[in-house]
């Protein structure tokens, strides 16, 4: 158990804000397998303010998901505290997250995600804004930096400690990295030893081990996963188990991964509707099953089905014929 302010997180696993992936359905699944805390997708600041209906569905929380962080992103002051406001009277959530870490560019293009690191007094008069504006914690995702000639993780952590934040996740790679190579841990450890808040580890967490191993390094508080859970929400249990008792469950079966796969479909249909969760599911689908046994047919079969009905028509067909 750890704390972020008077938030108490019955474990140190935590999972990562994804666009287009941590909707209600996959939080809810992330849940179910003990995630700690959990982080929805990020949401934008104008969007808000500015009424936009779709992005006001993205702050629905269910009480079973709790606790949650929304994520919000942005780069202008006063829009900023304008839609922490938002969040706060409208969202059911825990804590409020500043992200400074999408490397995407049509985000940094507008001066938010990562590229507020290239601007660390915007930053922290950001942070202090939002601080004095709402009651919830307010906490903040960076990167190392913007590029490996401007890592300033340890400063930019610094001044959102100043500025009131809560606790800071540190994203172990630059933006000009993106998602390639090596997670850099060290930078962790550095913004670890020079803050007080809790420091929550991201980067290159593909197993329990992993994630102990990252601990013991840097020595952060806990650890977030993101893209590892794709299509194995098992990673998180798995972790929580390991953490524990040093021992875990390593047998996911061809059958319980096809089962959860479905789960997840029926889920999005509740949440999207039948069209938009079959377009999703084309995403999702491959993660579920990627390394299967003919996987590469099952992924082409995927691509095309646009109702249930035919989704489970080819899951069942799948079975029959690969894993019977």
């Amino acid at each position: 158990m750890f704390k972020i302010k008077d938030i108490e997180l019955k474990n140190k696993v935590v999972v990562a804000p994804m666009a287009g992936v941590t909707n209600h359905a996959y939080r809810s699944i992330m849940k179910e397998f003990g995630a700690g805390l959990i982080y929805t997708e990020m949401v934008s600041d104008k969007a808000l303010v500015h009424g936009n209906e779709k992005t006001f569905k993205m702050l629905y929380i269910d009480e079973d998901e709790k606790p949650v962080a929304i994520q919000l992103f942005g780069s202008e002051v006063d829009t900023m505290v304008k839609a922490a406001k938002i969040i706060e009277e409208h969202a059911n959530c825990d804590i409020l997250d500043i992200n400074m870490g999408c490397p995407v560019k049509k985000v940094t293009k507008t001066g938010a995600g990562s590229k507020l690191m290239t601007t660390p007094e915007l930053t922290e008069d950001i942070v202090r804004s939002i601080v004095e504006a709402v009651d919830i914690p307010v906490t903040v995702k960076i990167r190392s930096g913007w590029d490996h000639h401007s890592i300033n993780a340890v400063e930019i952590a610094k001044r959102c400690e100043r500025a009131g934040a809560s606790a800071i996740a540190v994203h172990g790679r630059p933006k000009s990295q993106l998602y390639r190579g090596k997670a850099d841990w060290s930078i962790i450890k550095d913004v670890k030893d020079a803050v007080s808040i809790p420091v929550i580890g991201n980067g290159d967490i593909t197993s329990p081990e992993k994630a102990k191993q990252m601990l013991e390094e840097t020595g952060c508080d806990a650890i977030m996963i993101g893209r590892a859970t794709q299509g194995n929400p098992w990673i998180i249990k798995q972790t929580v188990e390991y953490l524990e008792s040093n021992d875990y469950d390593k047998d996911i079966s061809s059958d319980r991964k096809i089962k959860m796969m479905i789960d997840h479909m029926d889920r999005l249909i509740d949440l999207k509707g039948e069209k938009l969760a079959m377009l999703e599911m084309r995403t999702h689908g491959p993660w579920y099953i990627k390394g299967m046994k003919n996987a590469t047919y099952m992924k082409r079969e995927m691509a095309q089905i646009k109702d249930r009905e035919s989704f489970i028509e080819m899951v069942n067909k799948y079975k029959n014929e690969s894993i019977t």
